[in-house]
């Protein structure tokens, strides 16, 4: 094998990747404290490392009952009560609790206006034992919205490696309104059914964040790029930029692999997902919106990327009608442009391609080259388009729909599309 691959086996499957250089970290001051200095328990191989400014949430030892977090042997977790959770004020760009109007419960790891913070460790494990937090949430007994298990606000200079993170009680770890953020060597685990919410990673409103070499396998999307919802998101106007994503190998049976959505309406630009392997899941990749969203989804490159056993390997849905509140403005129509789609592989696929556009959000410069993805199903329609302008270099396979205009290998045109917006949609298969 060429010295600069190297091979991961995960679930019997061989996953090559490229080498890639390295991204330098933030300088970080050599100081570091454990819970027992903040009234709780001691980490054993977890540990966080911070300059002295800001500050992050703790949570304070109680003499008698439950305690918000119980640590042993490298573990830390998350109580499964939660009224010794901390209420925390809505989050600006979502209007309010994402679950219930008015505050949210805290995370088991939550800072805010934070500068170069490390939470790394031997592969300690933090423990949000959601199964109570998701059995009360399905039958209607909590009040407010669930934490994250891990959440950084308005913050820079972040690393969070080397741990294993799961069973969170809602979106696993929650990075929000952040810069410069290396997420890396993580393991993200949570049921892949009856695990209601648990993504992955949530950047929202963030610019400059590498995530590479995880493995994920949760109960929603594995990676789920955000930026504020409907006119909240509109107002508080922080977009999500400047991300790359690789080296990850995904699962999720109820969502995508990798999401972009569908809280977008700050926007979301110059993102990059290459060397990811989505397996067992029901979509690959994904990009959802709505009328109402407004912002925009640009500049997205996708590269490198294996399905295997996917229901649905690429996927662009543009009436994911979810809403806040009755305030939004239904003709604040989000803008979906220059997508590209290169080295796209896998087998076991039932429609490798649905892209959903529509006559109010069509799907602008899309391109696809270097596809071969073999099908389950060989009925027609297993590259569905709709409202889609774009084109195709080269032989891909399955043949794309009519959508698009192909060239050959070395950019000559040699069919120009007939009709970008007509429609071959269909969820039957």
């Amino acid at each position: 094998m060429p010295a600069n691959q190297r091979d991961t086996a995960a679930g019997g499957l061989l996953i090559f990747r490229r080498a890639f250089t390295s991204r330098q970290l933030p300088r970080l001051r050599p100081v570091a404290f454990n819970l027992t200095d903040f009234g709780g328990w001691v980490m054993g191989s977890l540990s966080i490392r911070r300059r002295l400014r800001g500050r992050l949430w703790r949570f304070q030892a109680r003499e008698k009952g439950w305690r918000p977090a119980q640590c042993a042997a490298g573990k830390l977790a998350y109580s499964a009560d939660e009224k010794y959770w901390p209420l925390l004020p809505p989050l600006p760009s979502y209007g309010y609790g994402r679950e219930h109007p008015g505050p949210r419960y805290g995370s088991l790891i939550h800072g805010q206006h934070l500068k170069d913070v490390v939470i790394t460790g031997h592969n300690g494990t933090i423990n949000g034992q959601g199964q109570t937090w998701w059995k009360k949430y399905r039958q209607k007994l909590l009040n407010h919205t669930r934490g994250p298990l891990v959440q950084i606000m308005w913050s820079s200079d972040i690393v969070i490696s080397n741990i294993t993170l799961r069973d969170s009680p809602f979106w696993t770890l929650h990075p929000y309104d952040c810069k410069n953020v290396t997420l890396k060597n993580l393991t993200i685990l949570a049921p892949v059914f009856h695990a209601p919410n648990t993504d992955g990673i949530d950047p929202d409103s963030c610019q400059d964040m590498v995530i590479e070499d995880c493995y994920i396998s949760v109960g929603d999307d594995g990676v789920a790029i955000k930026s504020g919802w409907d006119q909240y998101g509109t107002a508080y106007g922080r977009s999500s930029k400047n991300i790359l994503i690789r080296n990850l190998v995904v699962r999720s049976n109820v969502s995508a692999g990798i999401s972009i959505g569908s809280e977008m309406s700050g926007g979301v630009s110059n993102i990059t997902v290459e060397n990811v392997h989505v397996w067992n899941s029901r979509r690959a990749v994904r990009i959802k919106t709505a009328p109402g969203r407004g912002g925009y989804v640009r500049d997205i490159t996708y590269r490198n990327l294996t399905f295997d056993n996917v229901r649905v390997g690429i996927v662009i849905k543009t009436d994911y009608n979810e809403h806040p509140d009755g305030g939004f403005d239904p003709k604040a129509f989000p803008i979906l442009k220059d997508i590209s789609y290169t080295s796209i592989h896998g087998e076991g696929v039932r429609v490798p391609v649905r892209i959903q556009g529509s006559a109010e959000i069509p799907v602008i410069n899309v391109t696809f080259q270097d596809m071969s993805v073999g099908i389950t199903n060989k009925k027609k329609h297993i590259f569905q388009c709709a409202f889609v302008q774009g084109r195709v270099i080269g032989t891909i396979f399955p043949a794309p729909c009519d959508n698009l205009d192909l060239y050959d290998e070395q950019g000559n045109l040699v069919r120009r599309s007939s009709s970008w917006n007509s429609s071959d949609i269909d969820y039957d298969i």
